[in-house]
């Protein structure tokens, strides 16, 4: 009985009646476009100037650079300059401002850099009285630490 089904599958998909005919007209087709392509055609003859005229765009999944974060310490208000250069370059950076001893430069040199932040979509935080992160925009800070150590008057290590 199991022959008897398997066989009746085979039968069906097979279909062992079907007869093939070939098609005379298809080989005359054939013969007639052999004798229409001759071999002094140049069958490249269009491609040289579409392959040169494109550019090879392929980039190296290689290529990225690891990120930097820079460490700076301006004595002056002349040294802004070198923060903005570095937030162009998309690279954080960590700005020490203990070093300036004029309080009108530590101003400017704190309204220049929020400035520089705001048009380049970065963020800027305090760390202490006078240090600042500055990140670009591709650099999120996370500062939830922060307000968490804020927030408890008391730490384990000072009872």
């Amino acid at each position: 009985m199991g022959d008897g089904i398997i066989s009746k599958i085979k039968d069906w998909v097979t279909s062992p009646d079907e007869e093939y005919y070939e098609d005379d007209y298809m080989e005359e087709e054939v013969d007639e476009l052999e004798h229409e392509i001759d071999e002094d055609d140049d069958i490249t003859a269009g491609f040289d100037s579409i392959n040169s005229s494109k550019s090879n765009k392929i980039v190296s999944l290689h290529t990225v650079s690891q990120m930097k974060v820079v460490i700076l310490e301006p004595k002056k208000y002349e040294d802004v300059t070198t923060i903005a250069d570095h937030l162009k370059q998309r690279r954080a950076l960590v700005v020490n401002l203990d070093s300036v001893e004029k309080l009108d430069d530590r101003k400017a040199i704190f309204n220049f850099m929020n400035g520089a932040v705001y048009v380049l979509e970065g963020n800027i935080q305090k760390i202490t009285k006078s240090i600042f992160i500055l990140a670009p925009s591709n650099v999120d800070i996370d500062s939830t630490m922060k307000k968490e150590l804020e927030s408890k008057t008391t730490f384990p290590w000072q009872k």
